[in-house]
Parts: C-alpha cells; structure tokens; sequence
C-alpha cells in the first residue's frame, strides 16, 4: 500500500495543498511550526479517525474556517481508491471511500492504513497503561471492524453504568433496579475484546522481540504479556464463557466500592501489557535508549501484523523522531523502509544526507515544495 497523493484545504496551518509522495522514502523538512507534523497528522487521521494531537475537531480547522477537509489517493494490492474526510466546525465529521458516503465514520477504519510513530510514542513504555492500550485499540481496530464495534458498545455500556453509579446515592431504586442488565451487557463486550488483546499480543510478540533483537545485535529479548483487569492468566482469556462470568462477578460483588469510587472498577478500560526486558519489567528496569528500542519495534511490529492480514505494508509515518534515536535506531528505521512508504518529518538538514530518500519536500508557512524527485520523474523532467 501508499499513498499517491494528498489534498488538503483549511486543515492546522495548511489553507490549501496537493502533495505527491514516492512509493518508497519521502523526506518533509523544514523549521519547526510550518506545517510538517499537519501534514503527518492528516494523513494519519485518514487512517483511523482520530487525531494524536487533537481533543476536538475544531482544534484541526484552520482559523477563520467552518471546515476542513482531507482527501487522499492511495494504492493496496488490489486497485487505486480515495479516501475523503470533512471535518465541521460543529464537532461533526464526514467520511466518502471512493466517493460513496460512509454511513460512521468507523466504517473507513482499515481501509487506507498508516503506522505513525512520533515523539509521544517514545513514552509508550514508561508511561500509564492508558498508553498502551490505545495502542492496542489502534492496532486491532485496523485489522478488525468487530472489534471497533464491540470497543463502542463497551464504551456505551460503561457511560451508561457509570453514570447509574453517580446517581446512586440519590436513587438507590434505579440503580439497584438496572444496575445488573449495564453489568450483563458490559462483562459481554469486555469477554470479546479481552481475548481479541490477548490474541493479538500472542501474535504481535514475535514481531516485537524480533525487531529489538536486530537493533540490539541479539543482545536483548522482550516478552508482551496481557494483564487483563479480570485478573486471569493466559489463555484463560480465550475461554469466552469464563472471562464473562469472571467480570459478572467482579461487577455484582462491589457495587459499595463502586458507588464510593463514583466509577466502574474493573472492565477492560483498566488493562495493561506488561512489557518484560530481559526478563525484567522494562517499565522499571529499562533504560531511556531501551525504551526507545522497545517502542520503536513495537511501532514497527504493527506494520508485520498489516502485511500478514492484507498481503502489504502500510504507510510508515515518521514524525520528528530522528533527534530522539541514536545512529543505530535511526538506521534500523531506515533500513526497514527501504521496500515500504515512508513520510519522515524532521528539521535536521544533516538527515537529508543520511537518509536515501526518493522525494524531499521543503515545508514552508504551510506549503509544500519538492526538492528532490524520483528518478522517474527525473528522466520525465529531462524529456
């Protein structure tokens, strides 16, 4: 898979552009604050619908504007297609894949797919579980629209019980009237996507430990292991029927907890991954530059996880991350590009000379220029 072209209007700082990119290595460089990360962030946004910067539409509309816009020209194993997303001033979004109207915008999720690994991400070890989850969400939710379904069902449910929970103490009636369907229908939905976290971390680990193995020159190993909030272990999680009564019982046997705490205590939005390093929790034990190893093979293992689904690689966005890596993380990003899209923003010019790239893109106040063209242009330019 990559993307063939972008056109953007009144998205960030952009008011209006058309990009082409190289099927192989695509260079955005310039100063900070000129549109670099925008672009990125477009192009990610395309993919999963949902911004690594924004909390609201509005942030990603242009100042002035009531809308913006998004549409991109891509290639996947089987034929060329558009994606196109308008983003409305009132919180409201639209999505067309190959000019039909997608009736949510979910619908287009999996359909033009993009890994982003950018400076947040170097966080995703030593942070909060929060962080790996979401991991985990975007990760799964690009190979699986039953999980995407199943993650805004549980999302529902657990607004719908948590806020039974908060007026408890002022209807105690109503809450011990319905409390038990939200827990039915929440310890349903939990059941599913538990084991499909589970899955997917036995599937993703090789992946992980691979990639740190050749940056590591085999010096170093990791293991991913689920830490599911129903408190069972390994693949307990595949027994459906027992991870359901499990979280029944968490949820009927600590309704006094709850109501204290205001907040549902145990469902699938309390999970972590436990990242081991050597044997050791890396959380704990690793240091910064293992941490980064760590989150740059777990970014890079996502795109294996795509190949193995769809039969290609996604497009690899790399935002900002080159003054965070050392020479060796920096050419292990690289060198795994090297048959696959990749969009790298950096402000170094020292890494223009470093990177074999086929297309450079000068970024300027929002504008896109390019600076270096594939050889087949080339040829086309010398004709």
């Amino acid at each position: 898979m990559y993307c063939k072209r972008i056109s953007v209007e009144s998205f960030r700082n952009i008011e209006s552009c058309e990009v082409e990119f190289s099927p192989g290595v695509n260079i955005l460089y310039g100063d900070n604050a000129q549109g670099k990360t925008n672009l990125i962030e477009a192009i990610f946004y395309a993919s999963v619908c949902r911004s690594f910067r924004a909390s609201s539409v509005s942030e990603m509309i242009r100042f002035g504007k009531k809308k913006a816009q998004i549409s991109i020209d891509y290639r996947d194993a089987h034929r060329d297609n558009n994606i196109k997303i308008q983003l409305l001033g009132d919180n409201k979004k639209i999505a067309e894949k190959n000019h039909l109207r997608a009736e949510r915008m979910s619908d287009i999720i999996g359909s033009f797919r993009a890994v982003l690994f950018c400076p947040e991400h170097l966080s995703l070890i030593k942070d909060g579980p929060s962080e790996r989850r979401s991991y985990l969400d975007i990760a799964i939710s690009r190979i699986s629209q039953k999980y995407i379904r199943s993650l805004q069902r549980y999302s529902y449910f657990l607004k719908q019980r948590n806020t039974l929970i908060k007026s408890a103490y002022n209807d105690r009636g109503s809450f011990d009237a319905t409390v038990d369907l939200w827990s039915e229908k929440l310890a349903e939905e939990a059941a599913y996507l538990s084991g499909e976290r589970y899955k997917f971390i036995l599937r993703i680990s090789p992946f992980v430990n691979e990639f740190l193995n050749k940056m590591t020159g085999e010096r170093e190993s990791t293991e991913l292991i689920y830490r599911g909030s129903a408190g069972l272990e390994g693949d307990e999680y595949l027994d459906y029927e027992l991870v359901k009564e499990r979280y029944l019982r968490l949820f009927s046997s600590s309704h006094e907890r709850e109501i204290s705490a205001g907040a549902t205590l145990w469902g699938i939005h309390k999970d972590d991954i436990e990242i081991k390093l050597n044997g050791k929790n890396a959380r704990i034990f690793a240091s910064q530059g293992q941490q980064r190893s760590l989150a740059l093979a777990l970014k890079l293992a996502e795109g294996e996880i795509c190949r193995e689904e769809f039969g290609d690689y996604p497009i690899f966005l790399f935002d900002d991350v080159f003054s965070e890596l050392d020479d060796t993380r920096r050419d292990s990003l690289v060198l795994y590009g090297t048959d696959k899209q990749v969009i790298i923003s950096t402000c170094e010019v020292e890494a223009l000379k470093k990177i074999n790239a086929q297309r450079q893109i000068r970024v300027e106040n929002g504008k896109y220029t390019v600076t270096a063209l594939d050889e087949g242009e080339a040829e086309k330019g010398e004709e």
